[in-house]
């Protein structure tokens, strides 16, 4: 079977792999049909992941259909259409036991810690499938597991109707965050510096977008808040400014979620979280997120039309990363199809 491969940090090659065989009772082995090419990707192809261990077979957003099942599977059979889960975790550390497992002292990653989803066939766990709501095509269902990051921003940022809720970035975590705080109730303000980009977040429901290059941001959002401010931040550009930037425009009583896994120290006096009683957290991965993301999808509150950028062939898989990188300023989703 083919599988991607990112060799050495700087090497991305197509090898070919035995077919693995289903060996324990809760195995699934899932024929793969889609798989999501995300800004960790990229970053683990340069390097720049500082969980990866090479080689590694790329790719934790992917979707499928059930080839074969372990004797004592019986949530999915052969045929069922499923979305893959890309956590394994221990269950019995503090993090699991107070039902974080997205940070357990030995979370592993599919695409970074252990092989991923860039291949014909790919055998996880039962406990990570989810089986796909009807009528939803394969180059929506990839969609779904960026999506669980969006949901856990917001379930981590505690988005509660009529929050006002700031999302800095356009990029896809930062759509995604901006469409589930939309349906959490929240007011919801993106900003960014590409005109696409908040030209789009704006047709997926956005109630207000700001060039903060070409607007004064605190202003803005001042404006629109009537003075108080975003009662949520959601930083999803990532860099030090805009942490900085959050926890100083976040209102009393507010929340700053943080995306990053930027390793440069910030600034942040204590007194501006202190006398405004902020709450700044982090937010990785998803904990029970899909389940919700599925449920939006299902009731048709949440639409995934529009949000692929393009689909490439396994076979020009190179290529779909070349373009990502060349068209960092306008592309959203570039998924590779085994199909």
């Amino acid at each position: 079977m083919k599988v991607g491969i990112v060799e050495t940090p700087g090497v991305l090659k197509l090898a070919e792999r035995e077919i693995p065989k289903v060996k324990n009772a809760d195995d699934v082995l899932v024929k793969v049909k889609r798989v999501g090419i995300c800004g960790s990707d990229i970053h683990i192809l340069h390097g720049k992941n500082p969980f990866a261990v090479y080689p590694r077979v790329w790719g934790h957003e992917f979707v499928g259909e059930v080839a074969d099942t372990g004797a004592g599977v019986k949530s999915v059979k052969e045929g069922d259409r499923i979305v893959v889960e890309p956590i394994t975790y221990c269950g019995n550390c503090y993090a699991c036991l107070q039902g974080r497992p997205n940070v357990c002292v030995d979370v592993k990653v599919f695409g970074v810690h252990r092989d991923g989803g860039c291949a014909d066939y790919v055998v996880v766990p039962e406990t990570n499938v989810h089986i796909l709501p009807e009528g939803l095509s394969w180059d929506e269902a990839a969609l779904i597991e960026p999506f669980t990051i969006g949901a856990q921003a917001c379930y981590r940022g505690n988005v509660q109707q009529g929050d006002y809720v700031l999302v800095m970035g356009a990029g896809t975590i930062g759509l995604t965050a901006a469409s589930m705080a939309k349906l959490y109730g929240g007011t919801v303000i993106v900003s960014d510096l590409v005109d696409e980009k908040l030209n789009y977040a704006k047709s997926r429901g956005a109630d207000y977008v700001i060039n903060s290059g070409k607007e004064d941001l605190f202003k803005r959002v001042a404006e629109i808040s009537g003075g108080m401010g975003p009662n949520v931040t959601i930083d999803a550009v990532c860099i030090k400014k805009t942490f900085e930037d959050a926890v100083l425009i976040t209102s009393t009583a507010g929340r700053v979620v943080e995306l990053s896994f930027n390793e440069t120290p910030s600034e942040i006096a204590p007194v501006n979280i202190i006398k405004k009683e902020i709450s700044v957290c982090g937010s990785r991965l998803q904990t029970k997120r899909f389940p919700v993301v599925i449920d939006f999808i299902k009731t048709g509150k949440l639409s995934l039309a529009g949000f692929v950028s393009k689909v490439y062939p396994v076979s020009q898989m190179v290529e779909a990363f070349e373009y990502i990188e060349k068209n960092n300023a306008s592309v959203r989703k570039v998924l590779i199809s085994f199909e």
